[in-house]
């Protein structure tokens, strides 16, 4: 059973899906960073580059958003080839586009021309006559159903062009639930249509529904039980909204009305800290360790104090099949996406290694974006692309350490120590006048000199003979330090 949590504050909203209790998704939207995506504009293009065969185009962000052309449905020629984007865009050029993925990073929006409007059961395709189903509905008998319902439905109630894809949410409906969506989708179409012949570029044509209209639209499934709102303003707005769009989810929704925080009575602030911990341990005693770069995302399957009751490779197996859940909730919990390589711990029996790809498979099928899982490869990892649209839990949430610039290290108090007495000597050596030399340094640095490194402390200071050192403890940043150099009046800084 789900339960789903929508907890609305001045500031930002957080969505947060539990199945059997525990936390599987969690989405947060700050008003200074709403979501782009789904957002349709008309963009004006600003610079076309024919050898990455792209274009950035201008919408009105702070950033060009990023344009390919495989995303561009003029590229398409019926032989399966592209055009090539030169061909089809040039400077200055205004074109309709919609945004498919937030900026992330340094990155900027990325764009499609391939339009689609999501509605409760159906997505229309304005500029495709395609008609299909949701990957995730796997009944073959239900597919061609909804998707001869839709056909005919297209024909006769629909609009003139373009295509339709049943969602999820479509699943064992009929075709008078259809009617409605596509009656509204169309009406959506043309208003933005009307847009374009009256507005100047850049500009936004349409936005997207707020992120807790998106919940009723897209998470609520047969499976959930309670919808629980903290707001009482947006409780109000979304049991209209399900009454116009989704009436099956208006019986879900419940107003929370304790005095303790909703996301504190379910636990979920302290599954949120956790979820930006680097070690994540298993129940059996096992645990993973998850690193996040730019180019990808590791994770390592280690076992642990698991010791097993019979012999050491059923020991490895249980872990590695414990894991693939874990990691599993991990990816959705802390939306990782891009390419993810899983390495896990060496199983000699080819039969573990097929049955714990299984189970992969098996825990990421509940994921709502796109996943894709590989063979074991001659090293032992596994990898895994997932669909990444918006920033990752860690990016929302954190930001890269000023002090070790995102290394997650820094330098020893020792070695410090020693970039000190060379930079003393540097400096003799250019000011052979200087009278005093000052240290200012972290606690653990002044200890050291005073300790281990007295010596080499005595050594320097009988080294430049004039000049005295001083040393002065500085306690606003750790393991770091200022020498003042009195000769000349030059501070430098260590780190």
């Amino acid at each position: 059973m789900e339960e789903i949590l929508i907890n609305n504050a001045v500031h930002e909203t957080r969505v947060a899906l539990l199945e059997d209790n525990v936390l599987q998704e969690l989405r947060i939207e700050r008003n200074s960073a709403t979501s782009l995506v789904g957002n349709i504009y008309l963009g004006v293009v600003a610079k076309v580059l024919p050898g990455m065969q792209s274009a950035f185009v201008e919408i009105g962000l702070s950033r060009a958003a990023f344009l390919h052309v495989g995303d561009m449905r003029q590229a398409h020629q019926e032989d399966g080839t592209l055009l090539p984007i030169e061909r089809i865009l040039h400077d200055g050029q205004i074109i309709l586009v919609q945004v498919s993925k937030d900026q992330i990073g340094t990155k900027g929006a990325r764009l499609t021309t391939e339009i689609s409007l999501a509605g409760r059961l159906l997505v229309y395709l304005p500029y495709d006559s395609h008609i299909g189903v949701s990957q995730r509905i796997e009944d073959e008998a239900e597919r061609e159903r909804l998707k001869e319902a839709i056909e005919i439905l297209s024909q006769t109630e629909g609009p003139h062009t373009g295509g339709f894809i049943v969602r999820t949410s479509g699943e064992d409906s009929q075709q008078d639930d259809f009617i409605n969506d596509m009656k509204y989708l169309e009406k959506q179409w043309k208003v933005i249509v009307e847009k374009t012949r009256v507005t100047a570029a850049p500009a936004l044509l349409f936005s997207d529904v707020s992120i807790s209209q998106k919940v009723l639209r897209d998470m609520v499934s047969e499976k959930t039980g309670k919808i629980y709102v903290d707001s009482a303003e947006v409780f109000e707005d979304l049991q209209e909204f399900a009454s116009k769009f989704v009436p099956e989810a208006k019986p879900l929704l419940t107003l929370y009305q304790n005095e303790r925080p909703m996301f504190d009575q379910f636990g979920i602030e302290q599954e949120i800290e956790a979820g930006l911990s680097r070690r994540v341990d298993l129940k059996s005693g096992g645990y993973l360790i998850i690193d996040q770069t730019e180019a990808m995302t590791t994770i390592d399957v280690n076992t642990g104090a698991f010791v097993g009751k019979r012999d050491f490779s059923d020991t490895i197996y249980k872990t590695n099949l414990e894991a693939t859940h874990a990691i599993a909730r991990q990816l959705r919990l802390r939306n990782l996406g891009g390419i993810i390589i899983i390495d896990f711990i060496d199983m000699e029996s080819h039969d573990h290694e097929t049955s714990v790809l299984n189970e992969l498979h098996k825990a990421l099928s509940k994921d709502r974006n796109r996943t894709s899982i590989s063979e074991f490869t001659s090293l032992g990892l596994v990898q895994v692309t997932r669909k990444r649209t918006r920033e990752s839990l860690a990016h929302v949430l954190c930001e890269t350490c000023p002090t070790c610039g995102g290394r997650g290290e820094i330098k020893t108090a020792r070695t410090v120590c020693y970039e000190i007495l060379r930079e003393v000597l540097r400096e003799y050596h250019q000011f052979k006048n200087a009278k005093e030399f000052r240290i200012l340094a972290a606690q653990p640095v002044i200890d050291l000199f005073l300790e281990e490194e007295s010596e080499a402390l005595a050594l320097m200071g009988d080294a430049i003979q004039n000049p005295s050192l001083c040393l002065w403890k500085r306690s606003i940043h750790k393991n770091s330090m200022t020498f003042w150099c009195y000769s000349h009046s030059k501070k430098l800084h260590f780190s």
